[in-house]
């Protein structure tokens, strides 16, 4: 079975539903047959690269809310966070374009280290003093090296706006066509989809669902159904002659 999630580094509850996420993952009963795929979706696209400011700041701008308000809403983050077992740093984080963020990780996913670098960049952005936003090239390039990928291959990427930006569109068109106008999005085999960081008593019912209504195995045969085959007590042995 085939899990996907549509998230963005800047998206706490992106950061927090994952936490809930994996939680019901780890408790479910056929998790080794569970593939966990991260797709990308920007909450910010149309921010040049550079353009970064205090999240507080842009809150207050983009909701309209006070700095209390603002201030508030990140400290219910903090607790929301702490009861997954997460870090979170509830002021002094920044706020910035995360297009290049993804293509690394789209990087990560051709390298098997995708789950990793994702973890890495949500502590990063979330619990860390270092902004992942000023400076981001170098920093970004550490990240991926702490995550198991090369340092070049990582600078590359960085230095080619080109690079992996087709993938990250493709994700963030299929998101769109499959009505997703937020995140965390998660989608099971394309059947199921959760919207939100949900508690994680729904994410383990989503699992038990989506795996219950796979349709069984239909095997497709010639007219010979005793063709050779290996078994547990060996392997068919034709006839001589």
């Amino acid at each position: 079975m085939r899990v996907e999630i549509w998230s963005d580094i800047a998206c706490p509850w992106c950061y927090v539903g994952k936490a809930r996420f994996e939680k019901a993952l780890d408790a479910f009963p056929h998790r080794d047959q569970v593939e966990v795929v991260h797709r990308s979706f920007e909450l910010d696209p149309h921010r040049a690269k550079g353009d970064t400011e205090p999240v507080l700041k842009m809150l207050s701008q983009k909701y309209g809310m006070s700095g209390a308000q603002a201030q508030a809403g990140e400290e219910n983050l903090r607790v929301q966070a702490a009861a997954e077992g997460l870090a979170y740093r509830a002021e002094g984080r920044d706020h910035g374009n995360t297009f290049d963020l993804h293509r690394l990780l789209h990087l990560a996913k051709e390298q098997g280290r995708q789950d990793a670098l994702i973890q890495i960049l949500y502590r990063a952005n979330f619990a860390d003093e270092r902004s992942v936003f000023a400076d981001a090239d170098t920093y970004l390039v550490e990240l991926a090296v702490e995550a198991g990928l090369d340092a070049d291959d990582a600078r590359k990427v960085l230095a080619d706006p080109q690079a992996y930006a087709d993938e990250v569109r493709a994700d963030e068109r299929e998101a769109a066509q499959l009505g997703a106008n937020g995140v965390p999005f998660f989608v099971l085999d394309r059947k199921y989809g959760v919207s939100g960081a949900q508690p994680a008593e729904v994410f383990a019912r989503a699992l038990t669902q989506a795996w219950g209504d796979r349709p069984p195995l239909r095997l497709l045969q010639d007219e010979d159904a005793s063709a050779e085959a290996c078994g547990p007590d060996g392997c068919d042995v034709p006839p001589a002659g």
